[in-house]
């Protein structure tokens, strides 16, 4: 039986709102603010500041700051962490307007980190050249962040938050203009929202995957409803999987900050070897690619994971990075003087749907912000911290040009909602996500993901979550070789360095 019936709405009639923000993350509560005095209206499953993976981000954000750093040197270290498939002009633009950005955020109130004189407190993370990473308490920077940006949004006269309700589906036009959205309350009722542009900011998919530092609700569902109405995506073979997640059982498991690794925290297996190098030269400062094959191996082995912060962080753990301190302590583990056990993590998404260098989609009427989205500066791999930062210079961007912009009016409207997975299916897909389209991936365990998403769509109907997961693996399938963090072991080596792109072909609608 499907867990619910598919259902198509329509709506006709003058429009709700002038800008409709699906998402109330980072990206979309930055968006809103930037765009003023414009009127926006902004779509909150949860109430403001929870369930965002924003407000989840230890590690900070990047930014050219530092007195000998540049934005040119920022930008060839993004470069070189994409392994072959950033585009170097996106790069160049966030490493650019990232300063600015970070002085938006300082003055609307972000405590980063401070030195003695006042400046900026700058992290060193793995494949930076410079230390470049604003923190906040060590590990508190999205949640910092996140608060500044609910306060800040609550005293907005322009802003309107509507909470408690999830997009399910896009609202398209007879020209396929993007129309608004349609939502589902905590009840399951759903209705339409109709707007002149809809921007989404919904976060990743890493909810797809049984080990994730992911809110649960996070499974790519922006990335299927823009699917379906015909955007362009790509690169969505390309998962990042953090290397330290917190390995107590937890879901989602919670995460050991990156930055960890930057204060010279190592990495052990169980009889206290530390393995790192020889992996790799860089050692823990090696790309999250290389890390998380590196943790993943020793699992694998029996020998086990872990991180030893005992000596570079040790008494200073509980005021340096309290977000880990406590879920160490809440789990049995003092850090100060034991090691703490990881895992790797679907962590974030490179691939998504492909905006233009203003953040427009390939549809009419519909702009994309922050992890749903394929940029292309982050390539096969995202060099850390460079997430935040996309969010904030593309919600900028989007606000510029949305700020004064005469917006097309699109006329009625109709869109269409699948049946929900239900639990059990979805725990079962998620266990075959992580298990064959993981960390390491092979055809034959990845086929094997396929004949289960067509076996559950057969009982449940095209959920947006199979969906997502079968545009995944296909895309990992086609990718015949190994790049970043999409690692074949059928085709370990590099090849061709090209982006995929995907586009629905309409007539082989019987496929998805």
């Amino acid at each position: 039986m499907s867990a619910s019936i598919p259902q198509t709405l329509t709506a006709s009639g003058p429009v709700d709102d002038d800008v409709l923000i699906v998402g109330a993350g980072l990206a979309g509560l930055f968006l809103a603010l930037q765009l003023a005095p414009r009127p926006c209206t902004v779509i909150s499953p949860a109430p403001l500041g929870q369930a965002a993976s924003s407000a989840w981000a230890q590690g900070g954000l990047a930014a050219a700051m530092h007195p000998l750093d540049s934005p040119e040197q920022h930008a060839a270290d993004t470069v070189a962490a994409g392994a072959g498939l950033v585009d170097p002009i996106i790069a160049r633009l966030i490493a650019e307007e990232g300063p600015a950005r970070v002085r938006d955020l300082v003055a609307l109130g972000v405590p980063f980190d401070r030195t003695p004189d006042g400046a900026l407190a700058l992290s060193l993370e793995a494949a930076h050249s410079h230390p470049r990473v604003a923190r906040v308490a060590g590990d508190l920077a999205g949640k910092a962040i996140m608060d500044a940006l609910v306060a800040a949004v609550a005293a907005a006269p322009h802003i309107t938050v509507i909470e408690g309700v999830r997009a399910t589906g896009l609202m398209q036009d007879a020209n396929l203009q993007v129309a608004g959205v349609i939502l589902r309350d905590t009840a399951g009722t759903l209705s339409t929202r109709t707007a002149r542009e809809t921007v989404l900011c919904t976060g990743g998919s890493g909810g797809l995957f049984q080990v994730t530092t992911n809110p649960p609700e996070a499974r790519g569902d922006a990335v299927a409803m823009a699917w379906e109405a015909g955007a362009l995506i790509a690169d969505l073979e390309f998962v990042q999987f953090h290397p330290t997640a917190i390995d107590i059982g937890r879901d989602p498991a919670p995460l050991a900050t990156e930055a960890l690794r930057g204060e010279g925290a190592t990495l052990h297996n169980r009889d206290g070897t530390a393995f790192m190098a020889a992996y790799h030269d860089l050692a823990e400062l090696a790309p999250r690619d290389e890390v998380a094959r590196a943790v993943h191996t020793e699992r694998l082995s029996g020998r086990g994971a872990f991180l030893d912060c005992r000596k570079a962080v040790g008494e200073h753990f509980p005021d340096h990075f309290p977000t880990v301190y406590g879920t160490c302590m809440s789990a049995g583990i003092d850090p100060r003087i034991e090691m703490i056990p990881v895992a790797p993590a679907a962590h974030y998404h490179m691939g998504g749907i492909v905006p233009d260098f203003w953040g427009r989609s390939s549809l009419d009427g519909l702009s994309v912000c922050g992890e749903c989205t394929s940029t292309g500066v982050h390539g096969a791999n995202r060099l850390a911290s460079n997430s935040l930062l996309e969010a904030v210079v593309f919600a900028h961007r989007i606000a510029t040009r949305l700020r004064d912009a005469e917006l097309a009016t699109p006329d009625a409207s109709t869109g269409h909602v699948p049946g929900a997975l239900p639990v059990p299916a979805l725990q079962e897909l998620r266990g075959a996500m992580s298990e064959r389209c993981g960390v390491v991936r092979d055809a034959a365990g990845m086929t094997g993901v396929l004949d289960l998403i067509d076996r559950l769509q057969t009982t449940h109907g095209a959920a947006r979550a199979l969906t997502t997961a079968r545009l995944i693996v296909q895309a990992a399938l086609n990718r015949k070789e190994s790049r970043g963090g999409h690692f074949r072991s059928d085709y370990p080596d590099m090849i061709a360095p090209e982006r995929q792109f995907l586009l629905r072909d309409f007539e082989e609608t019987a496929r998805i």
